[in-house]
């Protein structure tokens, strides 16, 4: 599964070096930073020779860079490829703000878990403003192309997990639509009027659903992770090909995943000291 990337908020194109004086300018943070977001879009692994075509550096320059980055974890080496590093996770989890670890560890049993019941993609993403972070995703035997990474951000008005997070922050739906829901497909829910019919649905079945709409040819399914006080702390979701892939047929799994991860949750809660001594992660459990 890949590694999370800072560098990439919203899956934007990969920048590329320009020719001329200005290429001349770059330095070797430069470089190194357009390789980093290079993978990053690729989301898995690459060749020097892929990521020297891709980035328009020499081959030289990009296996030194590319070495300098592997001495720092910020990759890894797969054979003769590269991919992104552990250390990225780190620091991308601290950009990001509150998913603190023990939130991560208190959850990624239950991923692992729907993934074993379903061997389809998994997601568990928390809500950061009116996006969504991607905590962590296993891939499943079927994967459809998304634009889903861990740690990579994506606007929660397009996706399952960010619907399901949203029908129960009030303040952040409505900031999501006075920011805009651009249609990132034709299937994009981007009137404000449906979109909050859909988030009173949502709350009312706990179930959120993304038909196409933060990528074509991309079904999913998603639940909210409940808290204290009936408010999520996070989100988990089943995707795969839209032509193939059945939601109904996952949703009892996903929903008694949720349930159990959400007791978890709670019980991890109670298990704090009095007074908020467990730190940012007690207040993300607390919410």
């Amino acid at each position: 599964m890949p590694v999370p990337s800072p560098l990439s908020a919203h899956t934007a194109p990969v920048p590329q070096p320009v020719s001329g004086p200005v290429a001349e300018q770059q330095t070797a943070v430069d470089k190194a930073l357009v390789l980093l977001k290079s993978l990053a879009e690729l989301d898995g692994e690459a060749g020097v020779s892929e990521l020297a075509r891709r980035t328009r550096l020499t081959k030289s320059t990009a296996f030194r860079l590319l070495g300098i980055l592997h001495r720092n974890d910020l990759v890894e080496r797969v054979g003769s490829n590269y991919r992104l590093g552990s250390q990225l996770f780190d620091i991308g989890t601290r950009a990001y703000g509150p998913t603190p670890p023990l939130l991560r560890e208190v959850l990624m049993p239950h991923l692992a878990d729907l993934y074993e019941l379903t061997h389809e993609t998994v997601h568990l993403a928390v809500l950061h403003g009116t996006d969504i972070v991607y905590v962590n995703k296993i891939h499943g035997h079927r994967a459809a192309r998304s634009p889903s990474q861990v740690g990579a951000r994506l606007p929660a008005y397009c996706t399952g997990v960010g619907k399901a997070l949203l029908a129960f922050d009030h303040d952040m739906a409505e900031a999501a639509v006075a920011e805009g829901l651009p249609a990132r497909t034709p299937h994009t829910l981007s009137d404000p009027d449906r979109f909050r019919a859909v988030l009173r649905r949502i709350r009312q079945d706990g179930v959120a659903y993304d038909r196409q709409e933060a990528a074509p040819g991309l079904a999913c399914v998603a639940v909210p992770i409940m808290g204290a006080a009936g408010r999520p702390v996070a989100a988990l979701s089943i995707a795969g090909a839209d032509a193939r892939f059945d939601p109904a047929r996952f949703t009892p799994a996903l929903r008694r995943v949720a349930h159990e991860a959400s007791r978890a949750v709670l019980a991890a809660r109670s298990r704090q000291e009095p007074g908020g001594s467990a730190g940012c992660a007690g207040s993300a459990l607390q919410r």
